[in-house]
């Protein structure tokens, strides 16, 4: 039940006719609740609070007041028409014997038509200092807790009654709405944040640990002088390599689960060029956003493209260029890799390569994974190999 004070001599509204100051009140008051529906921003919603709430009681003063701290003092947060340097540093007591006070600590809306008489409440120093004659608050809950108090006040004559409290009472229930809705999304927002940092952490333990498979591979190498298992052990260690690289660029990525194209596939190059640097590997990429799943399955086709150019383009111990380009078009993206080399046997047949070669297998697999399609034949009136996958863009 409201606390509150009759005025002996009850004024007409401000503006003269009362329908008309009362749909203003509406109006004004479903303007606020796009304001709470669409404000991010807790503090500058508050501000707008006590702006539109003050228009709508025809006032010049509003405030809203923080919840009671440590020392019972609760704090003026946002407010319209206060002297400088009190809005954000000036407080009021948050007993039950301020207005404020008592609608915080009983939830009951107060009403003082006349606080130079008032006997019920005392009236605060920063308000006598601006000769505030009449107030009204009413408490802002949210989930379930007091969280302010909304005040308009009055240096002028006149009267706030039952409507301009439930005219109040709606901008506090819009305030309470809205304050629960950000505090849901900023605890969403931080859940989210946790599951990016354990995957980011996942992406970084997996990437770690592949680089030590990488490296006990290089040391069976070495131990090894058998030229097949050495060359089967290389071809492992690439593939690996391939998957390590895109869990790195998952864990360094801005976005959780996306890597950059062109940061894995030329990552890709450099990683090969290091281990055959008889070979000049260029990468032109586009700075395409794709899945780990999408990601994973055509880095580990590059490294398989690129390796064959490396061992089988060339006279053994001789190099040349060999290049990279990723692109979109239209609604598919086109990889190429390409060499200046010897070129595929004139009776070369894709299929049935893959039946005796596993990386051939691989990439069979892999672009059949993509859902798209691979080509490999002799460069155009030029010498040559050109390898082009052209699978459907995410």
């Amino acid at each position: 039940m409201a606390v509150v004070e009759e005025a002996p001599d009850a004024a007409s509204p401000p503006g003269g006719d009362a329908i008309e100051y009362r749909l203003r009140q509406q109006r004004i008051l479903a303007e606020f609740g796009m304001v709470a529906l669409r404000s991010r921003d807790i503090d500058a919603m508050l501000q707008r609070a006590t702006e539109l709430c003050a228009e709508g009681m025809g006032s010049r003063y509003a405030k809203f007041l923080s919840a009671p701290d440590s020392d019972q003092r609760m704090r003026v947060e946002a407010g319209v028409g206060w002297d400088a340097g009190v809005v954000g540093n000036a407080s009021l007591g948050g007993d039950t014997a301020s207005p404020a006070g008592f609608a915080f600590k009983t939830g009951e809306p107060v009403i003082s038509n006349h606080l130079e008489g008032e006997e019920r409440f005392r009236t605060p120093e920063m308000m006598a200092d601006h000769s505030i004659r009449r107030a009204i608050n009413v408490l802002v809950e949210a989930d379930g807790k007091r969280y302010g108090v909304l005040e308009v006040d009055s240096e002028g004559e006149g009267t706030f009654d039952a409507d301009d409290l439930a005219f109040m009472q709606g901008f506090a229930n819009l305030i309470g709405v809205a304050i629960e809705r950000q505090q849901a999304e900023a605890r969403l927002n931080a859940s989210i944040e946790h599951q990016e940092l354990l995957v980011r952490e996942a992406s970084h333990r997996v990437k770690n640990s592949l680089a030590l498979v990488s490296a006990m591979l290089t040391l069976q190498m070495q131990a090894d002088d058998d030229p097949r298992v050495n060359r089967l052990l290389g071809d492992a260690q690439a593939r690996i390599t391939a998957i390590a690289q895109t869990h790195d660029q998952l864990w360094r990525g801005v976005r959780v689960g996306i890597v950059a194209l062109d940061d894995l596939s030329c990552g890709l190059a450099n990683a090969l060029a290091e281990q055959s640097p008889q070979h000049e590997i260029v990468c032109h990429a586009e700075a395409i956003e794709l899945s780990a799943d999408t990601a994973i399955p055509l880095g580990l086709v590059l490294t398989e493209l690129v390796t064959n150019a490396i061992k089988y383009a060339y006279p053994e111990g001789e190099g040349g260029p060999i290049t990279i380009r990723i692109a979109r078009k239209g609604g598919r993206i086109e990889m190429s890799v390409e060499d200046e080399g010897a070129g595929l046997p004139a009776d070369f047949d894709l299929k049935a390569q893959s039946r005796r070669s596993l990386g051939t297998r691989m990439i069979v697999s892999l672009t059949r994974q993509l859902g798209g399609e691979i080509e490999m034949g002799a460069r155009a009136g030029r010498p040559g190999t050109l390898a082009l996958l052209s699978f459907p863009a995410p």
